[in-house]
């Protein structure tokens, strides 16, 4: 195989698409770079049918520190578990590959993409999505190729729009949108937007139209060259899966029957009768014809199931549940579902019900991230659970699956725009979505539940954020857009259009399209549908919470922010943090000191004003005039040294302790007493002089012994103190 390099530039940024010289021993692969980013992309398909009654596709996107030139953290130092950037990655790339394969794929196809550099200027995610596609097609796999990605930015200042922006031009973008898809319609969409309105939104999507099809030219002429210096490629043979009439037409036969069974609001109800009809379509076949017909059997019961779905809502206008295309169900709202927690929401609409839980805690509590990307971790951060027990089966619960990740970071992509700055609420923010009941649209169950746990807990959010999932059927000539898709409807359905955002925009999307006929006006439907829907929606969240609460649960650490001199810091933290541990000891608080000066105290119940009083004390330079209650820590023979502030002492001469002569300091003080002062001085080295409010009068056995004094003397003056007399000079 020889070596072939298609170099390009689209969009101001320079393009390289090269095969033939690496693993070659893959059905296909290919390097794709941008700038100086590079990504291997391989594609094996088996051999081998697999007996499955689905499409048996695997996507791995592989993080390589080595990229960055960084060694991996941990004991091992290597590459282990995929970080959540590199899960959602290889979901990106998934999401426009799996349609696109003919209907009836089972052999096994394992896509691999391994970024060998990443220049932390141009992101290596979205191109990956075209070196799969021109992998697949060096490798004769079927496939309606080619498929490309982009991401959308737009200029926050000019609006201009910006195809693959870089790290820095995305840092004054926004908007963050991707999209995959062929050069005629859009399969998977990906967004993150600061409140832009739905028609700004769709002439983005439009102009990203337009920039796949210029990336997807590109791969063909890359084939054309690729052909000139290999031969032409053959499409390989793969036997697929296709209908049998015989079987088709018996089960199908049961039309009626299963229009019958959908017709049921309820998830489990309407789920054991379509099963038990199944059994008794089963049953229908002989044992022979159930051996030689089971993967058939099985993918035509699937088929009744849509199609009867499908029918009922473009010939009656009417879903299983019984609402119209636009309806949304039922939805119930309840804040502050939760003691004790810093705050919390309850969000159920229809069968689909989620408890999300806001945590708050310090900024040194942020999540760090050790990616190949150059963001180094976050301080808002939203999780979300989807436990077997919420669709009623059994299963295994462990660490988190890609499904799982993808649909919490579409909820925290979400609410992001309308977090507080940390200068403005200076906590790590932790949002726990846990669904409790899914009967679809759970993640934005979960968009709307973290905007509930959020307000509870006194987060001032710029706005409220709602959610709405949108759907599409397309059967026999006829298009339906359906308002909050419930599971039936988003599996069987053609599109699964999240839509999240404010009253004032959309701050979120993401959508998964099997439909290739997708419109411009369909698309505005959706938008204004979506818009109507959000609304309503966020009606009835603020019916039960107007407004974030004006301050954090008493539960919550208080979290008090302080700015000090940079050269303090050392007094505040003390020789071997001996300073700042006493003082967390002694207090409960949570002190973090950062760099520049600012410290941050978190406590409950007065803990952390009690410590911030206890770092100013340090910080405080006493001034002339100011009084202090101090005590007592050193004698000398000179005078008394009294600590002011802790680390702060001051001198009180021997000639300012009392009213009257005081020959020794011990005489009128002891170490350990309390004593009023007043700041007389501080010299430029910081010394401080004191003087001693309410001084008492010097006792009659302090006093020296003066001229005409005969205490120890005898009448002619002479002491009997056979000890010479020493002048003191202070």
């Amino acid at each position: 195989m020889a070596k072939v390099t298609h170099e390009f530039d689209l969009y101001g940024k320079h393009y390289t698409l090269g095969s033939g010289e690496l693993a070659k021993q893959a059905t296909g692969a290919c390097v794709v770079s941008c700038g100086q980013s590079q990504v291997l992309l391989t594609v094996v398909v088996s051999k081998e049918r697999k007996d499955y009654d689905f499409f048996p596709l695997t996507v791995d996107f592989i993080e390589k520190m080595y990229a960055v030139g960084r060694i991996p953290g941990g004991y091992l130092k290597r590459e282990a578990r995929p970080s959540e950037k590199a899960t959602l990655t290889a979901r990106m790339i998934d999401r426009p590959l799996r349609p696109s394969f003919p209907d009836g794929f089972r052999n096994e196809v394992h896509v691999v993409a391994m970024p060998l550099v990443a220049d932390q200027e141009n992101s290596v995610d979205t191109i990956c999505i075209m070196g799969a596609s021109a992998a697949l097609m060096v490798g004769g796999v079927p496939f309606e190729g080619p498929l490309a990605c982009v991401r959308i930015g737009r200029d926050r200042d000019t609006h201009e729009l910006i195809v693959n922006p870089t790290y820095e031009e995305r840092e004054n973008s926004d908007l963050d949108l991707e999209l995959g898809g062929s050069s005629t319609f859009i399969s998977m969409l990906e967004a993150g937007a600061e409140e832009i309105s739905e028609d700004d939104m769709l002439a983005a999507m439009e102009f990203g139209q337009e920039a796949i099809a210029a990336f997807c030219e590109q791969q063909r002429i890359f084939m054309e060259k690729f052909e000139a210096a290999n031969g032409k490629v053959e499409s390989r043979a793969y036997i697929l899966d296709e209908p049998l009439p015989e079987v088709h037409d018996r089960i199908f036969a049961h039309y009626d029957e299963m229009s019958a069974a959908l017709k049921d609001a309820d998830k489990q109800s309407r789920i054991g009768k379509v099963e038990a009809l199944f059994e008794r379509i089963r049953s229908e076949f002989s044992e022979e014809e159930s051996a030689v017909w089971s993967r058939a059997i099985a993918v035509e019961l699937k088929g009744l199931e849509k199609h009867a779905m499908r029918k009922m809502v473009v010939e009656c206008g009417e879903r299983v549940d019984g609402r119209t295309p636009t309806e949304i169900r039922p939805i119930m709202v309840k804040p502050d579902y939760l003691p004790l927690v810093h705050g919390s929401g309850l969000f159920q609409r229809g069968q689909t019900q989620v408890l999300s839980v806001c945590t708050l805690g310090m900024l040194n509590e942020w999540q760090r991230l050790d990616t190949i990307e150059p963001t180094d971790g976050k301080r808002y951060i939203h999780h979300y659970n989807f436990p077997p027990y919420c669709t009623g089966e059994t299963g295994r619960m462990g660490s988190p699956k890609r499904r799982e990740i993808g649909h919490g970071a579409l909820a925290e992509r979400a609410l992001l725009p309308v977090i507080p700055s940390e200068d403005d609420f200076p906590y790590t923010i932790r949002v726990v979505s846990e669904v409790m009941e899914s009967n679809g649209s759970s993640s934005m169950a979960s968009t709307c539940g973290s905007t509930l746990a959020l307000m509870d807990a006194g987060v001032p959010l710029a706005r409220p954020v709602s959610g709405v999932a949108m759907g599409l059927i397309q059967e026999e000539g006829k298009t339906v857009v359906l308002t909050d898709i419930q599971g039936l409807e988003d599996f069987l359905g053609d599109m699964d259009f999240k839509v999240c955002g404010t009253a004032k925009g959309i701050t979120a999307m993401q959508m998964d399209n099997k439909a290739t006929g997708l419109t411009a006006e369909i698309f505005r439907q959706a938008f204004a549908q979506s818009h109507e829907g959000r609304m309503h929606i966020l009606d009835k969240m603020l019916s039960e919470i107007p407004a974030p609460r004006e301050a954090t649960k008493a539960t919550a650490p208080q979290i008090i922010s302080l700015s000090i001199p940079v050269d303090k810091i050392r007094d505040v933290i003390g020789s071997g943090g001996k300073v700042i541990r006493s003082i967390q000891e002694e207090t409960g608080a949570t002190i973090d000191v950062q760099e520049d000066g600012t410290i941050f105290i978190a406590g409950t119940g007065g803990a952390g004003e009690d410590a911030a009083e206890r770092i100013r004390l340090i910080v405080k330079v006493p001034e002339p005039g100011e009084e202090y209650t101090g005590r007592v820590v050193s004698i000398q023979p000179f005078g008394a040294f009294i600590e002011l502030l802790p680390g702060k002492d001051g001198l009180l001469h021997i000639s300012r302790i009392a009213q009257g002569r005081v020959d020794k300091v011990e005489d009128i003080l002891n170490i350990g007493d309390e004593v009023r002062v007043k700041v007389l001085d501080v010299d430029e080295k910081g010394k401080i002089s004191l003087d001693r409010l309410d001084k008492p009068e010097a006792p009659a056995s302090a006093a020296r012994p003066g001229r005409g004094a005969n205490r120890g003397n005898d009448r002619s003056g002479k002491s009997d103190d056979p000890r010479p007399r020493r002048r003191h000079n202070v």
